[in-house]
């Protein structure tokens, strides 16, 4: 082995050989390469100085030995890579005292050392009995803690339950009145009906008839009840209708906090119940990092507090309307049957004022067609006076003619000629009184036929209007909604 100090002019400075025989053989080569020591190569430089101290300056290196291997225990020391710790035989760093007080220094610090691991022994076994007390406590704690927590849970699913089931009743009540509302405002169709076909059918009285009776302004007024009484059966299906949608979102509300507290109650009596036996338990690393509450027990019982509360606010709201809307059937009805029977009387009131004036124009006509007769009769008795007296007065004309022929002095103005003159002048003021008498029967019997026919055609038309009030219309009112089906319950 050369010198690792040698001249410049050293052979180590030059390329070395390879020993033939350093290698291990080729089925070993590939574990004797992994395990092998490192090989750690001088620097090939020219500039090295020729003193050691500056060597082991400049070359000091800390190797991190690989561990032994069983490949290179049959290599003699002679075969083995040379190291620069193999050089220290030449060159000592350390006295004897450095050695006997390092030997202290080990034995001080074993001795420390044992100490302190008893010391840590000791306190480790105290702190694990402790660690095991505060967690088998803090375990209990957390036990009673869901416990408490499952019992609030209970409660408030109690009080819920309770709750949804005065609200579902009462969402059932107000459906069915709503139902009966609903009915109640389809049944005032047909007597509104009734009552505007009234009105259309004695728009067809004739002539002096068609007057703005008492039935009529009944009739109007019927009309107007009706459709009073049906705006306010709208209004309040509507907020029927508004109510139950309140109603079934406060439902909804409750059966959703309900389901919520049954998942709640489910999993934290799952935990309650958890044991370090149970089974499915595990680790959930950084699962107490995570926050995702979202309330405080104060939040949460408000929560559901405000769920009932609201719930009852709306429940009384439905029931005040439920009151109302019976209190709005019964008003209703009573006054539709006050109004329809003061619709009747005035309908009974008028037939029979009809009936009277049809009864005393018939009257009347009869009396005017005897009348006419006997006229007629007095006409003929005239017409045959006024043709009885032609022959007397042809009688006195011709007289009174022939005389005129009497001879000179014997054409005397006599009693005779005188009594013909005034004869004839008498018929012919007979004749006359007589036509002027005709004239007048005459006259008097165009005012008798008149009159017939006005009678005739008041006649009709009271026979008419008394068709149609008595026929058409109390034909129709003779049926109207019972007290029972204006209130909703057929």
């Amino acid at each position: 082995m050369e010198l690792v100090g040698s001249p410049l002019t050293a052979t180590y400075a030059h390329p070395r050989s390879t020993p033939t025989k350093f290698l291990p053989a080729i089925s070993t080569m590939a574990s004797s390469y992994k395990n092998r020591f490192p090989y750690y190569p001088l620097p090939q430089t020219s500039s090295l100085p020729w003193i050691p101290s500056t060597y082991y300056k400049t070359a000091a290196i800390n190797p991190t030995l690989a561990p032994f291997s069983k490949s290179s225990q049959g290599l003699t020391p002679s075969k083995m890579l040379p190291f620069v710790s193999n050089r220290t035989t030449l060159f000592t760093r350390y006295t004897p005292d450095d050695w006997y007080r390092s030997n202290l220094t080990n034995y001080k610090e074993s001795e420390t050392s044992r100490h302190n691991a008893e010391r840590l022994r000791v306190d480790t076994s105290r702190m694990i009995q402790d660690k095991y007390q505060q967690t088998k406590k803090t375990q209990v704690e957390s036990t009673k803690n869901l416990g408490e927590r499952i019992n609030d849970i209970e409660f408030w699913k109690s009080e819920l339950c309770h709750e949804l089931d005065e609200m579902i009743g009462e969402t059932n009540a107000l459906t069915d009145m709503k139902k009966r509302l609903e009915r109640a405002l389809a049944e005032t169709e047909a007597p509104l009906q009734v009552a505007q076909e009234c009105l259309l059918h004695r728009e067809k009285r004739m002539g002096i008839d068609l007057v703005h009776d008492d039935v009529e302004k009944q009739l109007f007024t019927e009309i107007d009840v009706i459709r009073s009484c049906q705006e306010r059966m709208q209004r309040y299906l509507d907020k029927a209708k508004a109510q139950l949608a309140s109603n079934r979102a406060a439902q909804h509300e409750l059966e959703r906090d309900l389901a919520n507290k049954q998942a709640a109650h489910r999993i934290d009596d799952k935990c309650h119940h958890m044991r370090n036996t149970s089974d499915g338990i595990s680790y959930y690393r950084g699962v107490e990092r995570v926050d995702a509450t979202i309330s405080v027990p104060e939040s949460w019982a408000k929560f559901t507090d405000d769920n009932i509360l609201r719930s009852q606010s709306e429940r009384a709201a439905s029931a005040k309307l439920r009151d109302n809307i019976e209190n709005l059937l019964v008003v209703t009805a009573n006054e539709m049957w006050r109004q329809f029977n003061g619709v009747n009387v005035a309908f009974t009131n008028r037939i029979a004022e009809t009936a009277d004036a049809k009864n005393k124009i018939q009257t009347h006509l009869a009396k005017t067609l005897q009348e006419i007769f006997q006229i007629e009769m007095n006409i003929e008795a005239i017409r045959k006076a006024i043709r009885d007296k032609g022959p007397p007065l042809k009688v006195a004309q011709t007289r009174l003619d022939e005389r005129t022929r009497r001879p000179n002095v014997e054409l005397c103005r006599d009693t005779a000629q005188l009594r013909l003159v005034n004869e004839v002048h008498e018929i012919d003021e007979t004749i006359q009184s007589l036509q002027q008498r005709l004239r007048d029967a005459e006259d008097t019997l165009q005012m008798l036929v008149r009159a017939k026919s006005v009678l005739e055609h008041d006649l009709a038309v009271k026979a008419n209007s008394l068709f149609i009030d008595q026929e058409k219309c109390m034909g129709m009112r003779k049926t109207f909604p019972s007290t029972a089906r204006l209130v909703g319950y057929v």
